[in-house]
């Protein structure tokens, strides 16, 4: 009797398995009459390019297991294959994405990105735009660089920091990122929790770009739409699950 309730428990563990399984990288149709669209299919690159033109990268990044994964390029900030972007740039949008860090690893989340802002390092440069932080707080040092912890996971790179008790979950382990523009209020969310907002037209916002390194790029966070990047920071990271809802701004 024992053994049959076990094989019982055994098959139900499995099932529940194969069943969460099948969720991952696929939309719910609760999401699909929400208006939620997948941005990664968990096979293919369909969706992405290289952000510095032409086609996918042909190094630094693989689809394996079900995401989107950068290869170990020794923390070279877009030395490999490079940054992706999306084919189409949004503006009004509620963005998620799974993601999962090695030991010591740093990579982003980029949003209203332009491409025509890319900095030097002789081409190998991250395009600027605004960044989700993702980061091994622990271990990389950027965590103890900026300002009150705006470069630890979740901030809004070299701008706001998160909340000091923002809910993460060890290194290995998925973590649920969402992004949520609306006009020009913006909000960071980690596994459910709110953990910044902005609104990019208030002089209090003003003031943290001009003591940010983006200070430098005339008219930096002022366009309503940009392209999405993942990027490549030459530490291995993955991505999945990476869905968007449009909120009226669409495409420009």
């Amino acid at each position: 009797m024992k053994r049959a309730l076990a094989a019982v428990v055994l098959s139900l563990s499995l099932a529940a398995s194969a069943v969460s399984a099948q969720m991952v990288n696929t939309l719910t149709p609760k999401e699909k009459a929400d208006g939620w669209q997948l941005l990664f299919d968990g096979k293919t690159t369909d969706g992405w390019r290289s952000a510095r033109g032409g086609g996918f990268p042909a190094t630094g990044w693989a689809v394996r297991d079900g995401a989107l994964t950068v290869t170990e390029a020794g923390g070279e900030e877009a030395g490999n294959g490079g940054d992706i972007v999306s084919t189409r740039t949004y503006g009004d949008f509620e963005l998620s994405v799974d993601f999962k860090l090695s030991p010591g690893a740093n990579s982003g989340i980029k949003y209203f990105v332009d491409l025509d802002m890319t900095p030097g390092h002789e081409g190998h440069g991250s395009a600027i735009g605004f960044e989700y932080q993702v980061l091994d707080d622990a271990v990389h040092p950027d965590a103890k660089k900026g300002k009150d912890g705006d470069r630890t996971v979740a901030s809004l790179y070299d701008m706001i920091p998160a909340a000091k008790d923002k809910p993460i979950k060890p290194i290995g382990e998925w973590n649920t990122a969402r992004i949520v523009v609306r006009g020009k209020h913006g909000e960071h969310w980690l596994n459910g929790v709110k953990v910044l907002e902005y609104d990019r037209d208030s002089p209090a916002f003003r003031e943290v770009v001009a003591a940010s390194k983006f200070s430098g790029y005339p008219g930096f966070g002022a366009k309503d739409s940009g392209y999405l990047l993942l990027q490549d920071h030459g530490f291995p990271v993955s991505f999945r699950n990476l869905k968007i809802r449009e909120l009226g701004g669409g495409a420009r």
